[in-house]
């Protein structure tokens, strides 16, 4: 196009006072604030400009650019934190916000933040209170343990311990359980920004007792133990039980602490889940400190929680740091009702939904498949090949690595587009869907479906086949 034509494309474009004044007597403006239309009238018109000096086609009309601009403005103004339908089967989608709140939570929270609250005011004494108050005797309730509190997450808790007991002296900790979770989270690091001083004993597959002995010394602080939660070491292996260190840590004279990492209040193997070692049987071995998270096997929002010795969690509570680190009112109403839960571990597994979707029967979850399937065919006719196949739903959140929970999944192998087009669309939709390729196929799990969603699934795979 020669540049002449540009510049007489250019001289069409309406200024931003016209498209201004168009926009106030426009009902679609209403509720949108006045700097958020400036900023979109000046945005849509500029990408014109740069449409036009590309050579392509791009309208210059004052109505098309206003509607341009009608979406803009929409978009900046939508939520970028959105519910999704997790369909992978994944039940602790770290990506997807991990643990899903409990009705007695969510009622909580609205409690809670719907007026003025005791967070840190003590009814009984008229006087300042302290937050942890709200859940540590629950916490020491169901663990045993002698004192507890909670702060913002699991590594803000590993932090904050050896802020408090170990800075600048030795953590003797075990090749084999120097982790690194999701989002490059590791061990180390955390160590040496709390300024404590990394001490490795054993070798990446195999510790013994005579390894932690012949690595004290005086200027060891403390005794680490890492719960390996998002890998095993198989094979020629060994590893000293917590039990064992808490021996030599009584011994020496030194505290012992655990990090669970997952954690969780329940005993998990009575219902063919593994043997994720427990909370309760931590704090039973004597170990001084113990953490773990609120949002994974728990079931409850994102907290770390600490337990321990009334000394050292004193000690912590003292730490500056813990201001920086410390749970909010809401985060504390969820995890108080969470815990309240598991007074009655029958009604506990029955209502978090962590804990339900982790124990669903096969039966369950293959009945919801194939009813869903069922409903899809007619639909979806030749558009797709539709079927229930039998595969794997997993745990997530870093715990459990190696179980694969039975499943009965719902393939699509679409005819008219790929399966990674499908995916898109469906991660698109709104709300999103969000599966997962495998065989050349888009797979719905229904285990992480919650009640009401199947249809929504089902809709949308629908519209997207029969509109591609």
């Amino acid at each position: 196009m020669p540049d002449i034509s540009k510049q007489d494309r250019l001289r069409q474009l309406p200024g931003v006072d016209i498209l201004l004044e168009l926009a106030k007597q426009d009902h679609r403006f209403t509720d949108i604030p006045p700097s958020l239309v400036k900023k979109a009238v000046r945005t849509v018109i500029a990408q014109a400009r740069t449409g036009i000096l590309e050579n392509r086609d791009t309208s210059t009309a004052s109505q098309d650019l206003l509607s341009e601009a009608l979406t803009h403005a929409g978009n900046a103004m939508a939520f970028n934190l959105v519910a999704t339908i997790n369909a992978t089967g994944v039940v602790l989608h770290t990506n997807l916000g991990r643990a899903l709140l409990c009705n007695d939570a969510l009622d909580n929270i609205t409690r809670v933040a719907s007026g003025y609250s005791n967070l840190e005011f003590n009814i009984a004494t008229g006087k300042r209170g302290i937050r942890y108050s709200a859940v540590e005797d629950l916490l020491c309730e169901l663990t045993g343990a002698e004192a507890a509190m909670a702060v913002n997450n699991n590594a803000g808790a590993v932090l904050l311990c050896l802020d408090t007991l170990t800075a600048n002296r030795e953590v003797i900790v075990s090749r084999g359980e120097l982790v690194e979770i999701g989002g490059s989270f590791r061990i180390p690091d955390v160590m040496a920004k709390s300024g404590s001083i990394l001490r490795e004993v054993g070798t990446t597959n195999r510790t013994h007792l005579k390894d932690y002995r012949a690595g004290i010394t005086e200027n060891t602080a403390l005794l680490l133990k890492v719960h390996r939660s998002n890998y095993t070491i198989k094979g020629f292996t060994s590893s000293v039980l917590l039990d064992e260190l808490v021996a030599i840590g009584r011994g020496k004279n030194i505290p012992v602490m655990e990090d669970l990492g997952s954690g969780t209040l329940v005993d998990l193997s009575r219902y063919g889940l593994g043997n994720e070692p427990t909370v309760s049987r931590a704090a039973a071995s004597g170990a001084d400190i113990v953490t773990f998270s609120g949002d994974k096997l728990l079931g409850g929002p994102q907290a770390g929680i600490i337990l321990g010795s009334k000394a050292l969690i004193s000690r912590i509570k003292a730490n500056p740091l813990t201001r920086a680190l410390r749970i909010d009112k809401l985060t504390l109403a969820a995890l108080e009702a969470t815990l309240q839960l598991y007074r009655n571990e029958e009604k506990a597994v029955e209502e978090i939904p962590a804990l339900r979707m982790l124990t669903l029967s096969f039966e369950v979850i293959a009945n919801r498949a194939e009813k869903m399937v069922k409903a899809l065919v007619p639909r979806i006719g030749t558009r797709a090949d539709i079927a229930c196949v039998d595969l794997s739903s997993r745990t997530g959140g870093g715990a459990f690595p190696e179980l694969f929970l039975p499943s009965r999944c719902i393939a699509v192998t679409p005819k008219t587009i790929s399966p990674a087009r499908l995916e898109k669309a469906m991660r698109q939709n709104s709300p999103a869907i969000i599966g997962r390729i495998e065989n050349q196929s888009f797979i719905i799990d229904p285990r992480t479906l919650q009640d009401g969603q199947e249809a929504i699934v089902c809709n949308a795979l629908a519209a997207i086949l029969n509109r591609e």
